[in-house]
């Protein structure tokens, strides 16, 4: 079973079976939550998501790109930002992949979304499982 943690480990999460889909994002909402590029987002089926420990503290806003409510569950010791929900994805939590204890390629991102936002020194997403794009 997969698990992952905030930076101060306060917040743990885990999940069974395979995520629904995994996904680089470059919407001008993952650049500024992740504090990168992109984000790298796992999205897992609501019933195989568990909440092991801890407490998230909540930040919801209209997201920029679709216009439609989410939520950001984050820790309120360390600030990492573990999972989100709402909006353009329900039923599914959006794991941030980089709180994952191990990575396999269950959760290496087969498409992208918002490509036309991607910054220009970051390269396409190479996948040998098929490649889609959305958003753009």
């Amino acid at each position: 079973m997969p698990d992952g943690r905030c930076l101060c480990g306060e917040i743990q999460v885990s999940f069974t079976g395979d995520p629904a889909l995994q996904a680089l994002c470059h919407c001008t909402d993952c650049r500024r939550i992740s504090g990168s590029a992109f984000s790298t987002n796992a999205l897992i089926p609501d019933a195989n998501f568990t909440l092991v420990r801890g407490s998230p503290k909540v930040f919801e806003k209209v997201g920029e790109e679709s216009g439609l409510p989410i939520r950001s569950f984050f820790c309120g010791n360390c600030g990492t930002t573990c999972f989100r929900e709402g909006g353009a994805f329900p039923g599914v939590k959006i794991l941030k992949a980089g709180i994952l204890q191990a990575f396999s390629e269950e959760v290496r991102p087969v498409l992208e979304g918002f490509v036309d936002r991607r910054v220009p020194w970051v390269a396409a997403l190479e996948v040998t499982r098929g490649v889609s794009n959305w958003g753009s």
